[in-house]
């Protein structure tokens, strides 16, 4: 074997020995502090939801002697709940729509996220693709615009919508309608600068092809851009799903009859005056909100990480 051959084979030996190192996994002695804060922040942030679990499922409907184990054990929140009724300290019982309010809810949420993401997936592909005087101005203001929060201007919202119900009725105080358009009054802030940087990876190859080909702007919007464009829409619409759920001020000033509350509005009874620090179905009524907002979660997550990252470097 000649001295070339000889080199050879030491390389690929010693190419496959560092191979072989790298490929070892990492032994638990080199890395159980990494373990030990993962787990306690795993019991961190689990900690809430026990203390809620135990408190769904307490008789007592106080937080005096709480313990993360319930001493007396009963299903009758979530049932009393899902009957529309809840019984007070003192016995007597009132009228608690839960299923209105998660109907109400879920209207309102997904409705607002629907449209504030079309309505963003317009100005995305606008800011993107065309170039039109005030682009940079229109990208900035958009951007500015978002340092004020919505509820500061809660008062001029509520006059606003208490003098358009004199005149339209569907837009006035205590519709759900209202809620929805006060809502999309903040559309086109964060969503639509998530979505533009998204838009921007896409390659205008695929725009010039399809003009080619005889497509017009919308044809390659709806044909082109926006199957492309999924994980992101998928991550603003959630982020608008779930602001929009557990938004409490503005649902609160606009809504003013029971069965027209939000979920979020109507169980701040459960702990306000009006029904008596009912902790018990108001930690159940958490609970079971729970269910659809994680659901959707696990039925999105391929999308998410995706629609994230993906618009954060232009390459």
């Amino acid at each position: 074997m000649s001295t070339a051959e000889q080199a050879e084979l030491t390389a690929v030996a010693g190419a496959r020995a560092i191979g072989a190192r790298r490929r070892r996994r990492p032994h638990i002695r080199d890395t159980w502090w990494r373990h030990a804060v993962a787990i306690i922040g795993i019991l961190v942030a689990l900690f809430p939801v026990a203390y809620t679990l135990s408190s769904a499922f307490n008789r007592d409907n106080t937080l005096q002697g709480a313990s993360l184990v319930p001493t007396h054990v009963t299903l009758h929140n979530f049932g009393n709940l899902l009957h529309n009724n809840v019984y007070l300290n003192g016995g007597g019982k009132t009228d608690a729509p839960y299923l209105s309010w998660i109907v109400n809810s879920m209207i309102i949420a997904g409705a607002t996220a629907f449209l504030a993401t079309l309505l963003g997936a317009f100005a995305a592909y606008a800011f993107s693709r065309f170039r039109f005087k005030g682009r940079r101005f229109g990208l900035m203001a958009l951007l500015l615009i978002q340092m004020f929060p919505q509820f500061g201007a809660i008062a001029a919202i509520y006059l606003l919508v208490l003098n358009i119900g004199n005149i339209f009725g569907p837009l006035g105080l205590n519709s759900l309608l209202a809620v929805i358009v006060v809502y999309l009054g903040g559309a086109m802030g964060v969503q639509a600068w998530l979505m533009k940087g998204f838009f921007d990876t896409i390659p205008h190859e695929l725009d010039e092809s399809a003009r080619v080909d005889g497509a017009t702007p919308a044809q390659i919007f709806w044909g082109v851009i926006l199957p492309l464009a999924a994980p992101v829409l998928v991550v603003v619409a959630l982020i608008s799903f779930v602001f929009t759920l557990n938004d409490y001020v503005i649902a609160s000033a606009l809504l003013q009859t029971n069965n027209h509350f939000t979920l979020a509005v109507g169980m701040k009874g459960f702990i306000g005056d009006q029904y008596g620090q009912l902790w018990g179905p108001f930690a159940a009524g958490s609970l079971m909100a729970m269910i659809p907002v994680t659901a959707l979660f696990f039925f999105l997550q391929r999308w998410i990480v995706s629609g994230l990252t993906a618009g954060s470097v232009k390459g």
